[in-house]
């Protein structure tokens, strides 16, 4: 390109005349300018990578998201507002969203005064702004969600899985108290006993005007004590869906239950906690997930606790699946706890075997695109197709069993007319053996399930002849329902070939970057969401921004130019949520998601929003232990 023509675009661009730059600020307008540059410097057949600095959804995507008509933050007023607070430990890394969270507090302890107070603040905030001792220590926490961009419900199945930490988090501010000194809401005061006060647990949830639920919930922490010992769990889940409004405390409230039960920690001290939450709920990026990571942590912190990343996850996920009643498996606590940025968890779940940090190369992105249905893990559909899968590994164990008993039963048959059973007869009975006590149904390679299994599973089967024929499905977490008929095939098929297919992408994602590895990567993903349909998971919301993602893929101006995306799959518990998207990582992506962002606002009335970027796990970022500065107590 004429040097003179290229110096004219990227003026263009950096004063706001280029189209895609129009209405942004200056300094928005010149980062588009340098990675117009990056564009121009572009080598044929050669990729140049766009720094990670650049934001999708601070670019050309933000005017069209749901965040449109936020305010951008200023860094540097807010690291300004941050100095309010003196960090005694941790450090906020410059994250956008902590910073402002710091700010967020320090707004709390000025408007807590007198003075400051306004009637027209939100019951959330005000409740919050009354909740802490300004002058004692803090503690505050940070986890993000996550995308998930292969393995998905295989998890409960023993799947390989590959996650990435979502830009967006959920942040906790928990602060621990001697009950003679807890600040308590005029309503938890009168419940104090006359003998002398006793540990009260306090939470404010930020937003909850927003959502279905209540923004304070409160509770003595006796509470989860009964004869000297914690309560059930059992007793718990039913002690939290008393008030539907007030269910949501149970994914910070679960954590404390958990640590005692599990851990044995005893809660003599009053706690407070303000949990503030920028992962949308119901997107199938793990909003609950990230809300019960940054609460244990944030607990754990508070009271001295070192708790392995690991070990947290999987209490966490005690608290959804036994407290919450959502029969998840441990990979979104997994990537929330354990994850790092721009790079993808990879876990076998087995329960939680971390194999490692995969790198993202700097020629692929991932984009999520909300389908705006709503997802949740505790849905109906879900948990069928669980119970389908675990029905579907006790039907192959029960089988494998009965060829054994015969196999062993043709051996004892030679040795008796003193032949000499095959190599290939021993090698056999192994396979059985090790068939017929399968603990994960991923153990099962996709060539053994086709040969031997396939077709002696039903397409589906009621929960009564299961239950007369095998007794249980050997899962702990869901229940059979008599009077229902559930899939099993397709539910079993899943997981097997789900497993075949990460493992591939995962070595896929090491290979020379080329078209080759893009269009391989993206058909796995592709796979992978038709397999869901096939499972009962598939929602007209996700199967549309997959086909636009086809249709995008398959144009002629795409194919002209190399393409830019390659593929696209439903996430996390499917019904719903959150469409993956894998592309080329450069501008001309940008453009094509915005385009599927116009045509599915067309089609359907709603504009998506996008999750690009991403962030630290909640063990990579640690916590902020901080006081508000002298100079704001006088």
């Amino acid at each position: 390109m004429d040097l003179q023509v290229a110096a004219r675009i990227l003026q263009d661009t950096a004063t706001g005349r280029h189209h895609s730059s129009h209405g942004l600020s200056g300094a928005r307008r010149l980062r588009d300018a340098i990675v117009l540059g990056y564009q121009l410097q572009r080598i044929t057949g050669k990729d140049i990578a766009i720094p990670e600095w650049y934001s999708l959804a601070q670019n050309e995507l933000s005017s069209r998201t749901q965040l449109a008509n936020k305010e951008v933050l200023d860094i540097g007023s807010l690291t300004r507002q941050s100095d309010y607070f003196t960090i005694l430990h941790g450090d906020h890394q410059g994250l956008p969203d902590t910073i402002g969270f710091l700010k967020s507090l320090a707004e709390m302890e000025s408007s807590g005064r007198p003075q400051n107070n306004n009637k027209l603040q939100t019951r959330d905030y005000l409740a919050a702004s009354a909740m802490f001792n300004w002058e004692e220590e803090i503690f505050v926490s940070r986890a993000p969600g996550r995308l998930d961009v292969m393995g998905g419900i295989a998890d409960y199945s023993g799947s390989l899985v590959l996650q990435m930490p979502t830009r967006e988090s959920c942040h906790v501010a928990i602060q621990r108290n001697h009950p003679s000194k807890h600040k308590l809401w005029k309503h938890a005061q009168a419940r104090q006993p006359k003998e002398g006060p006793t540990a009260v647990l306090q939470i404010v949830s930020l937003g909850s005007e927003l959502g279905n639920r209540g923004p304070t919930f409160d509770m003595d922490l006796s509470d989860f004590v009964e004869d000297g010992r914690p309560i059930t769990y059992e007793k718990a889940y039913n002690y939290f869906a008393r008030d539907p409004a007030q269910k949501w405390a149970a994914y910070v409230a679960g954590t404390i239950l958990v640590l005692m039960t599990e851990l044995g920690i005893r809660f003599e001290d009053s706690i407070s906690i303000l949990v503030s939450s920028g992962v949308p709920e119901g997107k199938g990026v793990s909003s609950s997930a990230a809300i019960e990571v940054a609460s244990m942590t944030a607990v754990a912190a508070a009271h001295g606790l070192n708790i392995d990343p690991r070990h947290l996850a999987l209490l966490c996920q005690k608290v959804e699946n036994h407290i919450v009643g959502a029969p998840c498996g441990v990979m979104d606590q997994m990537a929330s706890a354990c994850g790092e940025a721009n790079k993808l968890l990879a876990m076998v779940c087995q329960p939680a075997e971390v194999l490692g940090l995969v790198d993202i190369p700097p020629t692929i992105r991932f984009w999520g695109i909300d389908s705006g249905i709503r997802h949740s893990v505790g849905g109906s559909d879900y948990k069928s197709v669980r119970v389908g899968a675990f029905m579907g590994k006790k039907i192959i164990k029960s089988s494998a069993s009965v060829e054994l008993c015969s196999s062993l039963s043709n051996i004892s048959t030679q040795q008796i007319n003193k032949s000499n059973p095959d190599d290939a007869d021993e090698d056999g009975k192994d396979l059985l053996e090790t068939e017929a006590s399968l603990d994960y149904l991923c153990n099962l390679s996709a060539h053994r399930y086709e040969a031997s299994y396939a077709t002696r599973l039903p397409e589906s089967l009621s929960g009564q002849e299961f239950v007369e024929k095998y007794l249980d499905h050997d899962d702990s977490v869901t229940t059979i329902d008599k009077e229902r008929n559930y899939a099993v095939r397709a539910p079993t098929r899943h997981p097997i070939y789900e497993n075949f297919r990460v493992k591939a992408f995962k070595a896929l994602l090491s290979a020379t970057p080329s078209n080759y590895q893009l269009s391989a990567l993206g058909e796995l993903m592709y796979q992978c969401h038709f397999s869901y349909s096939a499972c009962g998971l598939a929602s007209n919301g996700t199967d549309r921004l997959v086909n636009l993602v086809q249709e995008m893929q398959h144009s002629k101006s795409s194919e002209s130019e190399g393409g830019t995306l390659f593929g696209a799959k439903i996430t996390g518990g499917g019904s719903g949520g959150t469409v993956c998207v894998i592309g080329r990582n450069c501008l001309r992506s940008n453009q094509q998601l915005v385009e599927i962002q116009q045509r599915y606002k067309t089609a359907t009335g709603f504009s998506p929003y996008v999750f690009e970027g991403s962030s630290p796990g909640a063990a990579k970022f640690g916590h902020l232990q901080i006081r508000l500065r002298k100079s704001r107590q006088t």
